[in-house]
């Protein structure tokens, strides 16, 4: 994992409370990453996800778009509740800044 994007997480973490991280590092070989053209942020080390819904899931956004290292955000929050998470990264490789729906 990227030294600054965990730095940037623990802030985030310090202003919100405890997160569940539901996916972090992923190698070339995970499902996920697999189905990819090329690997993505979580390959590269400054991704994960949060597993969080509801109120908590918008409290989480708005402590992190104080963050100007997060550069690129997912939502999905539909479903199960146990399903349901915030991606959060700190990708730069000109797709970014960017939000995104799942």
């Amino acid at each position: 994992m990227d030294k600054l994007f965990l730095d940037t997480i623990q802030s985030i973490r310090t202003q919100f409370g405890p997160m569940e991280i539901s996916s972090g590092y992923r190698c070339e070989n995970h499902p996920a990453e697999k189905r990819k053209r090329k690997p993505g942020a979580h390959n590269k080390g400054v991704a994960c996800d949060v597993q969080v819904y509801g109120e908590s899931a918008w409290r989480l956004l708005r402590v992190a778009a104080n963050f100007p290292e997060v550069r690129g955000v997912g939502v999905s929050q539909k479903g199960d509740l146990e399903k349901r998470f915030i991606h959060l990264d700190s990708a730069n490789d000109g797709t970014r800044p960017w939000i995104w729906s799942y």
